[in-house]
């Protein structure tokens, strides 16, 4: 994330009751799609969810133990999986970093598009294209569209305005 960042941000996630709502939501959207919500998939949603910004896998396995202790990796990696599968949240390859999905309750296919802040590193999930147009275009090209995520990089409001 952006280091040259020296005036302040809002980066708050979900905490409290939101937070809980957010993870009941969860575990009822896995439910339906016929899966579960194990602790360790909980729990990598959770941090994602109260981080509000992006964060590297590392960073979740370090802070993955609520008492202190990290998880091993591979139990992180399969909750990043999971989560991205069925639409929870969304790997971010330029910056090598997940976030949960602001589309708590939409599809798990919808195309996924971020604004990054270069200075900063806020990210904001905004409505992506027409996801019919997009398979349509790959179909003619004979291909089928896993997921789609689109990154556009440049400067939120708060750094444009501090520059």
């Amino acid at each position: 994330m952006g280091s040259a960042c020296d005036h302040d941000h809002d980066h708050s996630g979900l905490h409290g009751s939101t937070l809980t709502r957010a993870l009941e939501a969860a575990e009822a959207r896995a439910s339906a799609a016929g899966e579960r919500m194990t602790a360790p998939r909980r729990r990598v949603l959770a941090l994602l969810l109260e981080t509000g910004e992006p964060v590297k896998a590392y960073d979740l396995i370090a802070r993955f133990g609520e008492d202190g202790q990290a998880a091993k990796p591979p139990t992180v990696y399969r909750a990043l999986e999971f989560l991205e599968r069925l639409g929870m949240a969304h790997r971010i390859a330029s910056i090598s970093a997940y976030v949960a999905c602001a589309e708590h309750e939409g599809a798990a296919s919808h195309a996924a598009a971020f604004l990054i802040c270069d200075c900063c590193g806020s990210t904001r999930e905004v409505a992506g294209p027409d996801q019919g147009a997009i398979d349509a275009a790959a179909a003619a090209a004979g291909y089928q569209i896993a997921r789609t995520t689109i990154e556009a990089h440049g400067r939120c409001p708060a750094c444009r305005e501090a520059a």
